[in-house]
């Protein structure tokens, strides 16, 4: 087992409907912001890491996102069959994961300033911690709307709240993780259980973030990239 995570599950299988025609003849990771898709933005900050396996789950249009991959060293879990949200999808990948926590890294999203990953990997602690969740506070979530996600104390303790937005960005000790029946869930059902244990913990990115959930949000991560007009 890992006491520093040394590998990352690249959640690429959504079917990414709010983006609209967008995603009518490909997946979402392949949507293209300032000259490159999506996908290879994540990837610029997993290669940035240094992280030594990386497993990433196809669904929505997964030739497209096998074929981007093929020859990058990225290992496929292949969910073709029926989407497993992000929780079912990490449990059917744990066994080319490895044993012990893991990064997990959504692909919808642009960032700037420190590599999320390193923060996370210096923050981490296995002995307190179940998880350890990237945030931004709800004001520098660019792009991202409704309310926040969490609440953090003085020690980074996580609660239920509206202060700080999740980034999709997290350390994650999936121990557990088997005992849950659905076959598609979502990973909230971890972060509750590690709450109610007080073993989640956060740490707030200290750079620019944005979600790119919706076509109205290229722009604004372009020009975030530095690449608006």
């Amino acid at each position: 087992m890992r006491p520093t995570p040394d590998a990352l599950m690249l959640f690429a299988a959504g079917r990414g409907t709010r983006m609209g025609a967008l995603t009518q003849s490909r997946p979402k990771p392949l949507v293209a912001v300032a000259g490159r898709p999506l996908l290879e933005h994540a990837l610029d900050l997993v290669r940035g890491a240094e992280i030594g396996r990386v497993v990433a789950n196809v669904h929505y249009f997964g030739d497209q996102v096998r074929s981007h991959l093929a020859g990058s060293g990225v290992q496929i879990s292949d969910e073709s069959d029926a989407l497993l949200e992000t929780g079912g999808g990490l449990r059917k990948a744990l066994p080319l994961l490895g044993a012990g926590p893991v990064f997990t890294l959504n692909s919808d999203a642009v960032w700037t300033g420190p590599n999320v990953l390193a923060t996370l990997r210096a923050g981490w602690d296995g002995a307190r911690m179940s998880a350890c969740l990237a945030l931004v506070p709800k004001a520098a979530a660019t792009g991202h709307i409704g309310a926040g996600d969490f609440d953090m104390d003085e020690k980074g303790r996580l609660r239920r709240g509206t202060g700080y937005v999740y980034t999709g960005a997290q350390i994650l000790d999936p121990a557990g993780i088997e005992t849950i029946s659905e076959p598609a869930f979502s990973l909230n059902l971890m972060w509750n259980r590690a709450i109610a244990e007080g073993r989640a913990y956060g740490v707030v990115h200290r750079g620019g973030w944005c979600d790119v959930g919706r076509p109205e949000c290229i722009p604004l991560a372009e020009e975030m990239l530095g690449h608006g007009g």
